[in-house]
């Protein structure tokens, strides 16, 4: 699977969180669109820097090329030569796959999908028509007023698209209700798609229902016709199995994710689905709370009612204080904890402040003066360019045996995804480590610190990688799996102690 996104970027590494989502990790380093982990998660199969394309990359290329003399002095134009690279990186992307899907982002009609819609236009003549589909997401509202779908807005997506020379070969027909037989036949007529070939997509109640509304619609068995190939009817038990559990009636747990990018729900997308998927995982459901990190650096209110609490990655200096705060609240009062990369670091210069008693403990990004800095920056990436110059992508691993991740994993090797250019500093390690401090992996070399626990606690992990990029909808990661299950029975025993009335809570620190 690939994405294509027409912005000029040349990857989604310095794009804003807040505006497009999280950047997701591939395995070989790749800094790409969200959109990916989603591919990962439904396919279950690790995609690479292939998988992710956007016009900053294909023109720096043709750029180059030029620069180079590779086009023997003709004058580059968008046609043939940007629209050239674009087919060479798809097909480049599809290397030893039956079938490749190739999304192009943004919506008919923008300028820079230009390009794009040209370049998959010519697809079916590079390739031979029997090879390609084209397939089209359209939208078509429902008046609850008045009872009826709207297909309008369908059939001119369409007529654009066909108007830049592509007939859509299927339609995805997204909607807030179940589309009747009478839009069905309209789309069919009007945008000259088969009625076999037109796959209603309405809200559900999980996104992991959708393969299986596709598979009843038989949208597998067309495509599977149109592009002459023979596949075997699909084992969905699992994926059956999945979607039941998460459509049943089950307890409820409240994780607080400390966040400081607040007004866009995809910018920490794989960490809530990967704690959906462990709270699945343990038949459970996951309330999730947001909580702002500048407001805990006035007060742990919001703290108090979570049953566990998780710190996610982030750049920067603004709320990581109420980083630090949540991490200490955690420590002192028991509840279960989950770091992740600067998840990790606040824990580290929490621990450092508090039970050192060094007020002066901090980072170098967050406090280039600072006179102990037990998280500082690697030497290699002083005065480097920010995009694609962290330490990004799949890392070796070795646990502590004596862990509580080496539980979790149940294995001494792990791999793991990196993005971040800022380490744990081996200078204050021997004496963090006397104060209590686990240091439960490091790289194979033992020179980088990976994860973290604090001994004398339920469940305190923090890692440097990102978990969350590993986790599959119905094979969860270890340590998410294990923090969920940590916060079960703390929840569970709270909720014995309370009906017996034996022991009281003790109150929050």
């Amino acid at each position: 699977m690939q994405k294509c996104d027409p912005y000029l970027n040349m990857d989604a590494g310095t794009l804003n969180p807040s505006e497009h989502g999280e950047v997701f990790v591939t395995c070989d380093g790749g800094e790409t669109d969200l959109d990916l982990g989603h591919y990962e998660r439904f396919i279950d199969r690790e995609l690479t820097k292939k998988s992710s394309t956007m016009s900053g990359k294909i023109y720096s290329k043709v750029l180059s090329d030029e620069r180079k003399g590779l086009f023997l002095g003709k004058t580059i134009q968008i046609i043939p030569h940007i629209t050239n690279e674009i087919m060479n990186q798809i097909i480049s992307s599809a290397d030893n796959s039956d079938v490749h899907i190739a999304e192009v982002g943004g919506t008919v009609g923008d300028y820079e999908a230009m390009a794009w819609i040209e370049a998959i236009r010519q697809m079916k003549r590079k390739v031979g028509e029997e090879n390609v589909l084209y397939c089209h997401v359209v939208y078509i509202p429902y008046l609850g007023v008045s009872k009826e779908f709207k297909t309008k807005p369908a059939q001119n997506s369409v007529r654009d698209l066909r108007e830049a020379g592509i007939q859509p070969d299927i339609l995805f027909v997204r909607s807030d209700e179940p589309v009747n037989a009478e839009a069905f036949e309209k789309m069919s007529l009007y945008c000259d798609v088969e009625k076999d070939a037109i796959v209603a997509l309405p809200n559900a109640v999980s996104v992991y229902e959708v393969p299986l509304r596709m598979e009843e619609g038989g949208i597998g068995n067309y495509i599977c016709s149109r592009l002459e190939i023979s596949c075997s009817k699909p084992n969905l038990k699992d994926w059956s199995s999945l979607v039941d559990k998460i459509r049943s009636n089950k307890p409820s747990i409240t994780i607080g994710v400390i966040a400081k990018y607040m007004s866009n729900e995809d910018t920490y997308l794989s960490v809530f689905e990967a704690l959906r998927a462990a709270a699945w995982h343990h038949n459970l459901d996951v309330e999730i709370i947001w909580v702002d990190s500048e407001r805990i650096e006035l007060s742990n209110k919001n703290l108090e009612d979570l049953d566990g609490i998780l710190v996610p990655g982030g750049f920067g200096v603004r709320g990581v204080e109420g980083k630090i705060a949540a991490s200490r609240y955690a420590r002192k009062n028991n509840i279960p904890y989950l770091g992740l990369c600067l998840g990790m670091q606040v824990a580290v210069i929490d621990f450092a402040r508090e039970v050192l008693g060094d007020e002066e403990a901090n980072s170098s990004e967050m406090n280039p003066d600072a006179k102990n800095k037990v998280i500082y920056i690697m030497p290699d990436q002083i005065n480097v360019d920010l995009g694609g110059s962290m330490r990004l992508g799949d890392y070796e691993a070795k646990l502590n045996k004596k862990s509580r991740s080496y539980l979790a994993y149940g294995k001494t090797k792990i791999i793991e995804r990196h993005r971040h250019r800022y380490e744990f500093n081996n200078d204050y390690r021997e004496t963090l480590e006397k104060a209590g401090l686990v240091i439960a992996a490091t790289s194979t070399d033992g020179k980088l610190v990976e994860i973290i626990e604090h001994k004398d606690h339920p469940f305190f992990v923090a890692s440097q990688f990102h978990p969350e990029y590993k986790s599959r909808p119905d094979k969860p990661h270890p340590l998410f799996r294990d923090f969920v299950a940590s916060v079960k029975h703390r929840k569970s025993l709270l909720s014995s102690k309370s009906t017996n009335g034996t022991i009281a809570q003790k109150k929050p620190q």
